[in-house]
């Protein structure tokens, strides 16, 4: 198997567990969605010693390379788990128990914007009661100059996929209001990204 490898993962993991550490119980069921290389699964499983957390990916690629990841860390095989073939655009979501926690990291602006409704509703369908929803990115926040190099990557985003880009934070925070979710934190992350925190109304 092929181990992918993000920079930007090995930047953002630690300050990403950090909040991670101070939002959570000392125990819980994760589900990460879109966990591409594996990193940060990887990161975050070893950091919180008392949660166990499911990667998922639509992209095979994504998925074999956590797994390599996986069969490395044997102290972490029964805490980290095999990764799910997840596509939050399908109302059926391959999960047998309510979770505690739903992370995202840098999805929501390199997929259509149809995504974010779907991962709100399936948010709210799948989320513990006291159950929390995490995302992680750049964002587009009203009243607040953007950073030239979000705008700049915002624009080269357009420009690979006309249905990519920054999001805006008040759009983000409507989707997860129609699915019955509400924006409970927003803490101001390195490198002009923010990790957004939403529960159950």
């Amino acid at each position: 198997m092929t181990l992918l490898h993000s920079p930007a993962s090995d930047r953002n993991k630690g300050p990403i567990l950090e909040q991670l550490q101070r939002l959570l119980p000392a125990q819980g069921l994760a589900l990460e969605i879109a966990s591409g290389s594996g990193q940060h699964a990887l990161h975050f499983c070893a950091g919180l010693p008392g949660w166990t957390w499911q990667p998922s990916d639509t992209d095979a690629s994504a998925r074999a390379s956590v797994e390599a990841r996986r069969q490395q860390a044997q102290d972490l095989s029964g805490r980290l788990l095999a990764p799910l073939t997840l596509d939050v655009m399908q109302t059926d979501w391959p999960l047998d128990h309510p979770i505690d926690l739903l992370f995202c990291a840098n999805m929501l602006h390199i997929a259509p914007w149809s995504c974010c409704a779907s991962l709100m509703r399936g948010a709210a369908r799948h989320l513990a009661p006291a159950g929390l929803l995490l995302t992680y990115g750049p964002y587009l926040v009203p009243g607040l100059a953007t950073a030239p190099s979000n705008l700049a990557f915002d624009a080269d985003l357009r420009l690979r996929n006309p249905a990519w880009g920054l999001r805006s934070l008040d759009e983000v925070s409507r989707e997860a209001e129609a699915a019955g979710l509400q924006l409970r934190e927003q803490v101001e992350m390195p490198a002009n990204n923010r990790l957004l925190v939403f529960a159950h109304r």
